[in-house]
């Protein structure tokens, strides 16, 4: 059986999916969410995010150019959909999902503080690519909730128990199958018969 082939789409899955908190000047704040979303750079450490401009969140981003990435878990998914479905301007959704504004160190924009991970950002360039803007922002400040820190300061985030969004279903992530480098890294049996081999 061969492969169909499609119409050019966004067919990058699975991503992240994240909810953003925002605040403009006036200090009136909401939270949406966001799949495009991602990594740009490790040094200095920035991130981006496509937002449509009709969407209620954006223009608080825009006019103070700062946000706050709050990661999602399977006990924040009932939330993430339903800040992606209703609009702010109807309603405020941090009380209808029983979500907790809390201070951010840096930007003004509140943090949520069910999220095990807020990633505090200011914008430094925004593009118009069509259908979305993109915000491509440095991070100001990370915050690791405590509770999935191990004894050595260790962060566990596989603990919280993330989700993923994938071509319009949410799922959770599934059992750990290796670790970074785990391809090209010797493991002790295999030096074991590397040095036999090399004995005799």
């Amino acid at each position: 059986m061969g492969k169909q082939i499609w119409k050019p789409g966004n067919m990058l899955y699975p991503l992240p999916v994240v909810l953003v908190s925002v605040a403009d000047r006036d200090g009136e704040k909401n939270v949406f969410t966001v799949a495009w979303t991602g990594t740009v750079c490790s040094e200095p450490p920035m991130v981006s995010i496509s937002v449509r401009p009709e969407r209620y969140s954006y223009h608080m981003i825009k006019e103070t150019g700062e946000f706050v990435i709050n990661l999602t878990t399977e006990k924040l998914a009932y939330a993430t959909d339903y800040c992606g479905v209703v609009s702010g301007r109807n309603e405020d959704k941090f009380k209808k999902t029983n979500l907790t504004p809390v201070k951010a160190d840096i930007v003004k924009a509140p943090m949520i503080e069910e999220s095990p991970v807020n990633i505090e950002c200011a914008v430094k360039e925004i593009r118009n690519l069509g259908s979305h803007d993109m915000f491509i922002a440095q991070v100001a400040a990370v915050h690791a909730d405590e509770k999935y820190m191990d004894g050595n300061n260790k962060f566990h985030f596989e603990d919280a128990h993330p989700i993923v969004y994938s071509h319009g279903v949410y799922m959770a992530l599934g059992k750990k199958i290796g670790t970074f480098g785990y391809s090209v890294r010797r493991t002790s049996g295999a030096r074991s018969r590397s040095a036999s081999v090399k004995r005799h």
